[in-house]
């Protein structure tokens, strides 16, 4: 994985109807995303593996990593190419027995510490964040931007750090004017009305990166 300048976007079934997966996750790989993750929080495993088999393809051809979150098992069963962990969801060592040594695996982190204890544990990346409050982590305040820099010069030099959490067009100038050097933004792509126009955006935004 590059260590900077990568756009991450997440398919979130908070904000996509499951009928307009596809189509949505096409405009944003047409858009320019590095990465594509599922997320379908509350949703049952069946329903989210069936989808994450309707998306996996949609992600091998343009050449884009499919990322699962939360669901080690459906990853492994669907041959997506990484997971992504919460700090509640276990041990890297735990979700290795499961995916085997070649899946990515991705852990969210909410501080430096965090996201130090990542790195040392051996994880493939971090979601360092959420920078602002967002209806996606409701009731978790945010973290701000004063560590942005920090964590990227010491963690980002070695895993990629992506900034996470209510980072929207409008706010991404000054999030990468903090430090950021990869960012994910969810709820202002999933609702624009040109999405892959909007992503396009995002991913010139970091090209300086």
């Amino acid at each position: 994985m590059k260590l900077v300048g990568q756009f991450y976007a997440i398919l979130d079934l908070g904000y996509v109807a499951a009928a307009a997966a596809e189509a949505v996750s096409r405009a944003l790989l047409a858009g320019g995303a590095d990465l594509l993750q599922l997320r379908a929080k509350g949703h049952p495993s069946v329903e989210i593996e069936r989808l994450a088999r309707r998306l996996l393809p949609l992600c091998r051809d343009a050449a884009v990593p499919f990322i699962v979150n939360d669901h080690p098992e459906i990853a492994m069963a669907v041959g997506a190419d990484g997971i992504h962990i919460g700090q509640d969801d276990g041990s890297l060592a735990a979700v290795r027995e499961i995916v085997g040594p070649g899946m990515l695996v991705g852990r969210s982190t909410h501080s430096p510490d965090q996201a130090r204890a990542a790195l040392a544990e051996g994880f493939d990346y971090i979601g360092f964040g959420p920078l602002f409050p967002t209806p996606t982590k409701l009731g978790r305040p945010g973290i701000g931007l004063n560590n942005i820099a920090a964590v990227q010069a010491e963690v980002g030099s070695r895993i990629p750090v992506f900034c996470i959490g209510g980072i929207k067009r409008e706010n991404l100038p000054e999030v990468l004017a903090a430090g950021a050097r990869n960012v994910v933004i969810v709820s202002d792509l999933l609702t624009a009305e040109d999405v892959a126009e909007a992503a396009r955006g995002v991913k010139s935004a970091l090209a300086g990166c």
